[in-house]
């Protein structure tokens, strides 16, 4: 009870403190003490689980390299493309004038090429080459899709200036995906799969909320800037979307880096049997390794 209280309530004083810089600075005291007792409350769980008998996230997950490591990634990852999701949406609302059911439309590209790539291209690879090795090029191929979303201009063409992004986004986490959760979980031991998979679950939704709360907060602040100096609405939201946009490449090719020095190949067996127990929960089909 103890420990859940203490880190619900570090993040959501951490994402707290971040969405009110705009109103007090990044240098304020209400943002340095507020960020203070955020990373207090974090270290106050940490100190807790390693004590108490029964812990809510036992941390002997983290030994595994792999399990960590792909953790971070994840955080990483989530982080920075939850930027061209939300921003992204705001940008072909207010910049683009797209409506609701278009905005849908621009990114249903995305959602098709992320699950045909991960119930096919994701899990042949992974059997073939192991999961870093179809990580690594994921996360490039997502990185290069942020990376051009932030040349869109303010009239942007949907064929010419965002289908690009949106084809390297899908399939890159298309990629990415499958190949961090088999990390994850191949790496953990057996006892441990249910805390695994939770953990994974976990990151995801604290780089979401991290990272969102980053980016739109960096993107307003450099707009606001632009229009008190009597920059165009139009250009002064789309350049806030670019920084914000810009910075998520940066926590993508900061992932790349982490998958290449912290995660290490997990045995091609481990990958297959833990490929082979996804694709036949989700299909209900004998698994490429087993037919082959």
């Amino acid at each position: 009870m103890l420990g859940a209280a203490l880190v619900t309530g570090a993040l959501m004083l951490g994402v707290y403190t971040i969405v009110k810089t705009q109103s007090y600075g990044w240098g304020s005291a209400h943002t340095l003490g507020l960020g203070a007792v955020a990373f207090a409350l974090l270290a106050g769980f940490i100190a807790w689980e390693a004590r108490t008998d029964k812990p809510l996230m036992p941390l002997r997950i983290f030994r595994s390299r792999n399990v960590t490591g792909a953790n971070l990634v994840q955080m990483l990852f989530i982080a920075g493309m939850f930027g061209m999701f939300f921003l992204g949406s705001l940008y072909m609302q207010q910049v683009l004038g797209y409506s609701a059911l278009q905005i849908g439309l621009a990114f249903l590209p995305v959602a098709l090429l992320i699950g045909a790539f991960s119930l096919g291209v994701s899990a042949r690879l992974i059997v073939r080459f192991g999961p870093r090795a179809t990580l690594v090029p994921g996360l490039a191929f997502a990185a290069a899709g942020l990376a051009l979303f932030t040349q869109v201009p303010v009239g942007a063409s949907y064929l010419s200036d965002l289908l690009p992004s949106m084809v390297l986004v899908g399939v890159g986490a298309g990629l990415s995906f499958p190949a961090l959760m088999t990390l994850a979980m191949s790496s953990a031991e057996q006892t441990d799969a249910g805390l695994a998979s939770g953990l994974v679950n976990t990151t995801q939704q604290v780089g979401g909320a991290l990272g969102l709360a980053v980016l739109a907060t960096l993107s307003t602040t450099h707009t606001n800037s632009l229009l008190h100096e009597g920059t165009a609405a139009a250009s002064a939201l789309t350049s806030g979307y670019h920084l914000a946009w810009a910075i998520g490449t940066g926590l993508l090719l900061t992932a790349i880096a982490a998958a290449l020095t912290v995660l290490r190949p997990a045995a091609v067996t481990a990958a297959r049997d833990e490929v082979d127990t996804e694709l036949e929960d989700l299909t209900g089909e004998p698994a490429y390794s087993k037919a082959a």
